[in-house]
Parts: C-alpha cells; structure tokens; sequence
C-alpha cells in the first residue's frame, strides 16, 4: 500500500511543531495539520521550565531563546516602571523562582549548594519565554528542516487499520502510517479513536488576559488571595489573571468581553478598575484528565490531546514538549526500521507517570486557592514552608523539573536523568553534539568506539576527554537527552554498554559488529 507521508501530526501548535522537528531529524516525513492559519494570539503559557530549555538548546535553539527572554524582561521592566511614584528611581525587583498556588517563591531562599539545581549549563539561565514566541521560532526551525506545515487544513476524521491512517481533510485524504493528535485539550483525534480519559471534574472559572484598564494602580503586583479567590497583576504592563470558586466558565466558545473581565477583576480584587480595552483574552477551569495509554495502534497522542489541567505553576507547555521531544526519535526509528522491539511502548511508559505528577501538582494547587477557612489555614501553613530555604528548595526543583528521572537498567548515578552539559577538553560542550537529533556515546579516553560498530546510521561518538569530570569513562545518551548507559574509570563492563545499545538503538546495522563482537575478538 502506498503512503503520501510517513506521520501525520494533527495540530500545529509548539507541541507539534517540536514533534515534528523532531521526526525530521530522525528521519522521518512529516505532515503537520493545523487548522488555524497563524499563530494563535491568545495569551497562554508564559514560561519554559529546565527540561525543555535544555531539549531546546541540544537542538541548536538557544540564541533565539535568549532573544525572546530578552524582551520579556524588557516589558517586565516596564511594568514595575510603571508601579513606581513620578520621580523614584527603580530598584531591583526580588528575584522570582515561580509560584505554587499562587504563593510567591523567591530565589533568594534558593539552597545554591543543591546539586540538582546545578549543572545544567545555558539552561539555566533562560525561562522567560512565552508561548507564541516559542510556536514561532519552531515554525522556522521546521521550515529549515523541510516539514510540511499545512495550515488552515484541519483533521475532519481518518479510519486507522494496521498499516497506517486515511486521515480526512478539507483538501481530501492523506494516508500516513502513523497519525498523532497533538491538538490540545478537546482533542479530535483522541476522540475519534476511542481513548479513555479519566479524570477530576472542573471547580473554578479562571480568566487570564492583557488588557489597558484605569485604576491598574489600585491592583497589588504579583500574586494575591483574596475572600473571593485569587488574583495575579503582572509580570507584563496590562496582564491579569483571575480565579473565582463555584462554579465553571459559561459561553467556552464566545469571545471574552471587556465586561466580563471587569467584573471578575473586581470581585476577585476588590478594585474599582474600568477595563477599557481588551487585547487578548481567554477563560480556563481546572479538569484534570489523563489518557490511560497514550497509543492505540497507529495512533498516539501527545501534549494537551493526551492530558489536560490548570495552568498553574507553568506545568502545561512543558509536558507536552516533553512528550514531544520523548516520541519524536522513537517513533522515527519505528519509521526507518532499527527500532528494537517494544520501544514506541516506552513512550507511554515514560511519560504517563509524569503526566499524573503533574495533574496531582495543579490539583494540590486548586486545593489551596480555595477561599474557605480549611484551605486558608492550609495555605497559611504552606506559606511558612516556602518561607524556609528547604522549602522553597524543594518546590522550585519541582517546578523547574529537574526532578524528572526514568527508571533505567544501570547502577550509575547519570542513567536516567538528563544528560549534564559537560564541557569537553575542546571547548565544546555535549549540547554542541546533539543539534542532529541522534544518540550520542561520549568516549573521554577513546576507548569505547570499537564497542559501538555497526551503529553509524544513528550513534555520534565524541572522543574528547572531559576536564572537570575526570572519573567518567563514558556516557551513552539517548537522542532525548536521557543518560542511558555511563560508568567511572575502571568500571567499564562493555556487556552493559552493548544492552544499553541493543534496549535503544537495536542491533548493529552490520552483522556481528557491536559489543559482543569486539569482546570475542579480545
């Protein structure tokens, strides 16, 4: 049977986008669907957390992250400008680790000795970058990579078999052999394909928008609960966020009105605000759904389409770009045929129990911007915990996810984790080696590469030694980043590496190369 394209990906948003950016380096095609025909203005998420700054910068994406992140500190600025008495000279505003629950979490009570919230090279200076800048500066990485975006074309249905997907649209069929729904939380295709979602029912009507408003000054910066919810003013000149108890957003559908803000800004704050101008606007509540699996035969699910929940703590976007950056390579070595068995199921494996933290995370949160007096005593008590540097220790490394670990075969420390930024004896650095999307076998003492034969069509070796890691004898990572094999001077066991190899990246493209060779050979 005859196919137009390898793996059709229904929604262009970055979700998507970085899906199929990453198919392409993989080697696969790729068509993307989206039915809008530009960049969605609507305000959204407004920050990247550790893991998908660091994904992004492997790709080769950090300099436009840094632009981006630039200009946003530039309009924070102006809002805090903005808040000052005529003629007081500004002064530095406290340093901002995020939020939970709307509680404040400040990174001068950061533990700078943890190891976790170290190590991880440009990444960790950069965060502050939204949504829409993120989608566009992937719809330029996939224009560079040839992937085929079709917007204003939309998924109107498909029929799936077990060699592939008819997929409808409204420019006819398109026959793929792998069909993902990464398109958002109403999600066609999880629909039409019969996934069950469970989960908690909504509880609040939450707006969020940016807008021009007289009586701004009578709105405290930052986060603030009140008898009535919560509310947040800022980081951006015009940019609020309302939360009200009791009941679900009416009218999903309609256009959010100057009028409607107005009243849920007043009775949440309690200020006589006028909002006279509406730029961007939207409603959200607070369902928490999770897919049971995140694959039904040829079809998967990704990013919003395979689990939905608050926005709150910045959660959201980099799951999804997680779950991107996770199926991309698994699913083109599916595609291309080296793929070992059963690795498209790890995908579900790995990242459904992630999904549940973070459903679990956004849900602790709703619990605690409740406005009754049992919520607020446990707010109270939260509060003082933030107020702590173990505490604010703790929740930051939550949010920022440098948490996240998948359970692994090997003893070593690295296996599991994201693969530390080293710096090599030639200035480089690992991210250097993984703008091309392929796994990665770092051989300081150029000793390994006799173990890894065979694997040239999807394996880099970098034999340069590491000068602030002296004890390393090697690092095995994953496409995704993702240590999946590493040991110390003296105890390499080259039996482990050749599992490593054969779990991820198949057996060798020649016969009898690899590991197992080099040892009978020894």
């Amino acid at each position: 049977m005859s196919y137009d394209v390898d793996v059709i990906v229904a929604g262009g948003g970055p979700v998507g986008l970085m899906l199929a950016c990453e198919l392409r380096l993989g080697g696969a095609s790729v068509v993307v669907l989206e039915r809008l025909t530009e960049v969605d203005p609507t305000i959204k998420a407004g920050s990247l957390n550790t893991p998908s700054v660091e994904a992004l910068y492997r790709r080769g994406l950090l300099p436009g992250l840094q632009k981006a992140q630039e200009e946003n500190l530039e309009r924070f600025a102006a809002f805090m400008r903005q808040r000052l008495p005529e003629g007081e000279p500004a002064k530095a505003p406290p340093r901002f680790a995020g939020h939970f629950a709307g509680i404040t979490l400040s990174a001068d009570r950061l533990d700078p000795s943890d190891p976790d919230l170290n190590g991880h090279g440009p990444a960790d200076l950069v965060g502050m970058v939204g949504q829409q800048q993120l989608e566009v500066l992937l719809a330029e990485r996939a224009a560079d990579l040839g992937v085929d975006v079709r917007r204003g074309v939309e998924l109107t249905g498909f029929e799936a078999d077990g060699d592939g997907v008819t997929v409808a649209t409204g420019e006819g069929p398109l026959r793929g052999r792998w069909l993902v729904g990464c398109d958002g939380g109403r999600s066609a295709v999880r629909k039409l394909a019969g996934f069950d979602f469970p989960g908690t029912g909504p509880e609040i009507t939450a707006h969020q928008a940016m807008v021009e408003m007289e009586g701004a000054e009578a709105l405290g910066a930052g986060w603030h609960a009140t008898p009535t919810g919560v509310y947040a003013h800022g980081p951006m000149p015009g940019r609020i966020l309302t939360v009200e108890f009791g009941g679900t957003p009416v009218g999903r559908d309609t256009p959010v009105t100057a009028d409607e803000l107005q009243a849920s800004i007043r009775n949440v704050s309690g200020a006589d605000v006028v909002v006279t101008g509406v730029k961007t606007a939207t409603r959200f509540t607070d369902n928490a759904r999770q897919a049971t699996t995140y694959r039904l035969g040829r079809v998967l699910l990704a990013g919003d389409a395979a689990h939905v929940h608050s926005p709150f703590g910045g959660q959201g976007l980099n799951l999804g770009l997680g779950d991107a950056v996770n199926l991309g390579w698994k699913l083109a070595a599916t595609v291309r045929g080296w793929a070992p068995e059963g690795l498209l199921d790890t995908y579900t494996a790995e990242r459904h129990p992630i999904g549940a933290w973070v459903l679990d995370w956004t849900r602790a949160q709703i619990a605690l911007m409740r406005p009754d007096p049992h919520a607020r005593a446990l707010r109270e008590v939260v509060t003082q915990l933030t107020e702590t540097v173990a505490g604010t220790t703790h929740f930051v490394k939550k949010i920022s996810g440098v948490w996240q670990h998948y359970d692994l075969p090997g003893d070593h420390p690295l296996v599991g984790g994201s693969a530390p930024d080293l710096e090599l004896a030639d200035g480089s650095r690992l991210a250097d080696h993984l703008h091309g999307g392929g796994a990665l076998l770092l051989d300081p003492a150029g000793e390994l590469r006799v173990l890894v034969s065979g694997y040239d069509d999807r394996l880099r070796v970098v034999a340069e030694p590491v000068p602030g890691r002296a004890g390393l004898a090697g690092l095995l990572v994953r496409p995704d980043g993702v240590v999946a094999w590493a040991a110390d001077t003296g105890q390499v066991d080259p039996g482990a590496l050749e599992a490593a190899l054969s779990a991820w990246l198949g057996a060798p493209a020649v016969a009898g190369a690899g590991a197992r060779a080099a040892r009978a050979s020894a």
